[in-house]
């Protein structure tokens, strides 16, 4: 399964040996490719919620996080967004918040696959982690999952009291899709006076419709999220504007031509990841506009090989490197 690229005139680097390794024994039945069918979207999201699950059956439980569902405001009046909010059981707040943001090319996933690691992060980071459990393209393109996120972190600043949570130290962050999603809130908290972020982390984020990059030319056949089901993915989310000039950019973050005044920002992204490129140059930009940024290219490692490779010892100092950065700032 772990073919490396189908653009002879842009070679890849070798994966990881231990990613390599992982991606040989996945079951076929694990990838996305095998799991989305964008014709039958809803048996997909069953696919996928049954394969995290079981994965997530090798998860330690931790009895020092407790887990909470709430149903607040949504965007809208009327509309109510179901949040997942896991606190640290024998620990004195107020504490640092991460408002974690799932991820899924904008058609699956769900807060509650994401609980295992919140634990981990309140585990790490003594904090509370708040997931929100956005609406899904295409039944609800954008603006509703931005509009649907946007709205949970402004309940979370102004309940911060009631969550044991320190206002001044509220982060943002999520993987793929969800990194995405909290780029596109954090310029829209920016540009609307919203709540004063204190950091945003955007892991391998999806930020641009266009797919110009090399990289995304380059990963077509590794089998996880590659150039087609990122194109079929920004279908669902954009509709027909989906790469024109018509794209606003909370929708495609790259797009935005003013990253200045953005709370201190990490970033990371894999070698073998479509979204590399569009990653690095969102990071140049940032650094060159005055945005105090953390940049990490992570050697051999394919779109999510920190979920299905956790084993590794890439994966293992990937999240050592991305909790030392969260906690610098929410805990030092």
């Amino acid at each position: 399964m772990s073919k490396q690229t189908s653009d002879p005139e842009h070679e890849l680097p070798p994966l990881d040996p231990e990613c390599a390794a992982v991606l040989d024994e996945i079951p076929e039945e694990y990838f996305p490719k095998s799991l989305l069918d964008f014709d039958d979207l809803p048996a997909s999201r069953e696919r996928f919620a049954d394969v995290m699950e079981m994965m997530a059956d090798d998860e330690e439980t931790l009895e020092t996080v407790q887990t909470e569902e709430i149903s607040v405001p949504g965007p809208e009046k009327g509309e109510e967004l179901r949040l997942r909010v896991h606190s640290p059981i024998d620990s004195t707040g107020p504490h640092p918040c991460v408002y974690w943001i799932h991820g899924g090319g904008m058609v699956i996933g769900s807060a509650e696959e994401e609980d295992a690691v919140a634990h981990r992060f309140v585990d790490e980071l003594d904090c509370v982690v708040v997931a929100p459990d956005y609406r899904l393209a295409p039944e609800h393109p954008y603006p509703t999952p931005v509009d649907d996120c946007y709205a949970g972190l402004n309940w979370v600043s102004e309940n911060a009291a009631e969550l044991d949570v320190d206002d001044s130290r509220i982060a943002i962050a999520g993987p793929s899709a969800g990194g995405g999603l909290a780029a596109g809130v954090t310029l829209r908290a920016r540009d609307e006076g919203g709540p004063e972020l204190c950091y945003q982390m955007l892991i391998y984020p999806m930020i641009d419709d266009r797919n110009e990059t090399v990289s995304s030319k380059q990963v077509t056949d590794i089998g996880i999220w590659d150039r087609d089901m990122n194109i079929a993915g920004w279908d669902a989310y954009l509709g027909d504007r989906s790469g024109s000039d018509d794209i606003p950019h909370y929708a495609a973050p790259a797009r935005a031509t003013d990253l200045s005044g953005l709370p201190p920002t990490f970033l990371d992204v894999e070698t073998h990841d479509a979204f590399r490129d569009e990653t690095t140059t969102y990071a140049q930009r940032l650094a060159a506009s005055g945005v105090q940024t953390e940049y990490h290219l992570w050697s051999g490692g394919f779109h999510g090989y920190d979920i299905f490779a956790p084993e590794t010892k890439l994966t293992q100092t990937t999240w050592e490197t991305r909790f030392n950065a969260l906690r610098q700032t929410l805990t030092d």
